[in-house]
């Protein structure tokens, strides 16, 4: 038996029952230099997993009755992101997963252009050869480290509409891609109406070194949370003022009918958005030189 296979098994017997882990089959393994890549299926969904060792068993879920549901409730949230730009033309996303969220955003918007970027290629075969993720003349994957490839495109005047940071394993953010240098990188790659979304933590010791410096490089920012979620969604403008709340129910309105397919009520979103900070705004700013995110986290 392989490792990983024998782990998931220990795992849910101690905390699950002996059926739990009867019914979760381990269908696929995949190594390399990162991490071992575990897809699993149980009870109609086949998941990714990265994290085998510390438990992690949330990375991608997909439905295999139903695949274009979103399973997660912040890879619904991160499309709030639609409220500010309702027809984005270029996309970036940090950070495939097994690619739910760009397949997603491929049919919501096939003549957009697409570039994703993910640094295993491990992640990349598991997502295209279990989780029906494609490729096409408009949408990319590159293979290499995400502030490698927003650092080259900012060099080439690289400009998108919709920024997607998802670097993000459940427990796990690189350090790199969580400083001030890293997000004015990434900021000026944004259109004047462009949006960032960002999918970090609802809590931790890393929350107020996050927020001010997301404050630092942004200005005000949209927080959203969920009550049924651990994860919150950072929503950042190029520009010194956000819309307001009330401003995006017309687009949420709007955007209903072509998202509710997908398991997402857009129309709940505004409401929960809010530009008050809750963290320590006298909380030291994240930098290249200043970033132990994985003791504070």
């Amino acid at each position: 038996m392989r490792f990983a296979t024998w782990l998931i098994s220990l795992l849910l017997v101690t905390t699950g029952t002996q059926q739990a882990s009867a019914q979760r089959n381990v269908v696929h393994e995949e190594r390399s230099q990162y991490r071992d890549v575990v897809v699993t299926e149980f009870n109609g969904q086949r998941c990714m997993l990265f994290n085998v060792v510390r438990g992690d068993m949330n990375q991608t879920c997909m439905d295999l009755s139903d695949p274009e549901r979103l399973i997660f409730t912040y890879t619904k949230m991160s499309f709030a992101g639609l409220l500010f730009n309702p027809q984005p033309e270029r996309i970036l996303i940090a950070g495939l997963g097994g690619g739910t969220i760009p397949m997603t955003l491929r049919e919501l918007y096939p003549d957009a252009e697409m570039d994703v970027v993910e640094i295993d290629p491990a992640v990349v075969t598991v997502a295209k050869d279990w989780f029906n993720y494609q490729e096409d003349d408009k949408h990319e994957v590159h293979v290499v480290d995400a502030r490698v490839f927003i650092k080259r495109a900012g060099l080439r005047g690289v400009k998108y509409d919709f920024i997607m940071l998802d670097a993000f394993s459940g427990e796990y953010i690189p350090e790199h891609l969580l400083s001030r240098e890293f997000l004015q990188e990434v900021k000026t790659l944004l259109t004047d109406d462009g949006i960032l979304v960002a999918n970090t933590f609802s809590s931790s010791r890393l929350y107020d070194h996050e927020s001010v410096t997301y404050r630092d490089v942004f200005g005000p920012f949209y927080n959203f949370k969920l009550p049924d979620s651990g994860n919150r969604i950072i929503l950042a403008t190029p520009g010194d003022t956000l819309p307001h709340v009330g401003d995006l129910r017309a687009p949420a309105r709007d955007l209903y009918d072509r998202l509710e397919p997908y398991g997402i009520n857009i129309l709940e979103f505004p409401p929960r958005l809010s530009d008050e900070p809750d963290w320590d705004t006298e909380a030291r700013v994240l930098t290249d030189q200043y970033s132990p995110a994985n003791l504070l986290n």
